[in-house]
């Protein structure tokens, strides 16, 4: 056999090989490059706060999760608090006693408001701060006041009780209708409101989530601590939703994101999904679900 037709043969063996290899994820950067792991934790790092993106019931996006919050643990130390869009601020006074080792998960479980996927998903997060001594914070609204504000707007919070607006953002909650998250929420998602308009009040309890996420990670992060924070990739991506309201109620904060994407195949990052955030985790869409 010729030489060339040895290395040609060579060649096509190789890409034969490298074809049907089938990896669970690719990184990219923001420009659509790709990148490694230990690039993302060095940039990462670097914040003051940190928004992993999830896809809610994808099991490379949580372990993923775990995995970045353990390396950044090591290089923060106890000066890193985790927070989570999964929990709710009327759960904090409970998620403070069980990692304070009052009583056991059994119990725990019992009286908080939990997402069907726990067990399999987060309870990994919470156990990793409460053997590590770390604060955990329950980020977001109550639901029962996101969905007051989905049928009656913001002016309902205003008949909360003082201590009901203790678990909101403070009031009046900033809006900016323009923003790409909310006007893309009233093409997407935005279902008949009366006389068949869209409803113009569900970006608005979007926006109620994102504002009260930002106010308890804000209330929650002392100087020269990092902050991990754990959500749908919509709430982070386009550097909108929560950090809109993060860099409003604390100007110059330094801000990370990392997203969540599916793809049919995720040897390149598809043109609509560069951007959304510094670093994109691209999935197959064939990846099995947690639920």
């Amino acid at each position: 056999m010729k030489t060339s037709s040895l290395f040609l043969l060579t060649i096509s063996l190789a890409l034969l090989s490298f074809r049907s290899d089938k990896p669970a994820y690719k990184l990219y950067d923001n420009e659509g490059n790709k990148t490694t792991y230990q690039e993302m934790i060095k940039t990462v790092s670097s914040a003051d706060v940190i928004f992993f993106g999830e896809l809610h019931d994808n099991p490379i996006s949580h372990w993923l999760e775990y995995e970045v919050t353990a390396d950044l643990f090591r290089k923060a130390g106890t000066g890193f608090v985790l927070g989570a869009e999964m929990f709710e601020a009327d759960d904090q006074l409970v998620l403070d006693e069980y990692l304070s080792g009052r009583y056991e998960s059994d119990k725990f479980e019992a009286e908080v408001k939990l997402w069907k996927n726990y067990k399999t998903d987060y309870k990994p997060l919470v156990e990793f701060a409460r053997k590590n001594s770390l604060p955990f914070i329950a980020t977001n609204i109550p639901r029962r006041y996101a969905s007051i504000v989905s049928r009656g707007g913001f002016e309902v919070l205003d008949s909360l009780t003082a201590d009901a607006k203790k678990l909101i953002a403070p009031l009046p909650m900033p809006y900016d209708p323009e923003l790409k998250c909310y006007k893309d929420m009233m093409s997407m998602h935005g279902m008949p409101g009366m006389g068949g308009k869209p409803n113009e009040n569900l970006p608005k309890a979007q926006a109620a989530k994102d504002a009260t996420m930002a106010h308890f990670i804000v209330s929650n992060l002392e100087l020269g601590q990092k902050f991990i924070h754990y959500n749908g990739a919509y709430h982070s991506e386009n550097y909108q939703g929560i950090i809109y309201y993060l860099q409003l109620y604390r100007p110059g904060i330094r801000v990370a994101t990392i997203t969540t994407v599916l793809q049919d195949e995720i040897e390149t990052l598809h043109p609509d999904n560069t951007g959304l955030a510094d670093f994109i985790i691209a999935v197959p869409q064939t990846m099995t679900r947690t639920y």
